[in-house]
Order: structure tokens, then sequence, then C-alpha cells
């Protein structure tokens, strides 16, 4: 069943239905907006733009574009210098969350924290052993 809920771009109200977070008149202006980007890009001289020439030359938002390459619509791999902020950093990605220095800095950190638990069990159970290895019966 649809839930009402204010369109965050223009405020008016909408039957949210789980398929989008804005309303229809919002939407379709965003689909002219994508097509006038993806038309922009689709030029071979264009395809390397940056976001920031992107914005400049459509009418679309940075928050647009990160929008629509996070959700697959517009393809990195085919304009290579598209992207979204990293959750943790804010340096453009491609993929996931996290960029990859942020990804490599968090798999370190568990990394360390899991020696940090394996050699603090290791110690619990030497002195385990050798309380019990001291009692006689």
């Amino acid at each position: 069943m649809a839930e009402l809920k204010t369109c965050p771009s223009c405020g008016q109200f909408f039957n949210y239905n789980g398929l989008r977070d804005i309303c229809g008149k919002c939407a379709m202006n965003e689909e002219k907006i994508y097509e006038e980007v993806y038309r922009f890009l689709r030029k071979r001289e264009n395809r390397a733009a940056t976001i920031e020439r992107i914005v400049e030359m459509t009418d679309a938002t940075e928050t647009l574009l990160h929008k629509w390459v996070r959700k697959g619509r517009l393809q990195p791999a085919m304009f290579p210098n598209l992207g979204y902020p990293c959750d943790n950093c804010g340096k453009l990605t491609a993929k996931g969350k996290l960029c990859d220095t942020c990804t490599t800095e968090l798999k370190k950190d568990l990394q360390t924290f899991d020696a940090a638990t394996e050699f603090r069990e290791a110690m619990q159970q030497q002195e385990k052993a050798t309380y019990l290895a001291g009692r006689k019966k």
C-alpha cells in the first residue's frame, strides 16, 4: 500500500510506492535532464568530461550525477571521470560505498584488531594453563 510523502525536490505530496523517492513531476524532469546528460556524454569528445564540466554544460547537478552513477545508470567504465563520493573521505569512487584507499585502511585495521584479539585470547589461555598446572591434588 502506498504512503503519502513529501517530495524532497519540490515539496509537493505524492504517493510513495517504494520505486521513486520523488514525485512523478520531478521524476519526469530528472529523466529529461538525464537524457540531456547522456546525449552530451555520448559525443566522443565529451566521454572523458569531469563532473564539473557536465554540470557546466547541462542542467544536471552534482547530486543527480552521483545518484545516477551509484544506481548504475551512468557507467564509469564508459565515462571514466564519473563517480560518487566515498562515504568515509569524500573522494570519488565508482564502486561500493568506500574508495580503494579507505577499503585498504579498513582491512588493515580489522587485521590489527583480529591479531590483538588472538593475542589477548592466547594470553588468557596461558594464564589458565599456568594456574591449573600449579594446583596439587
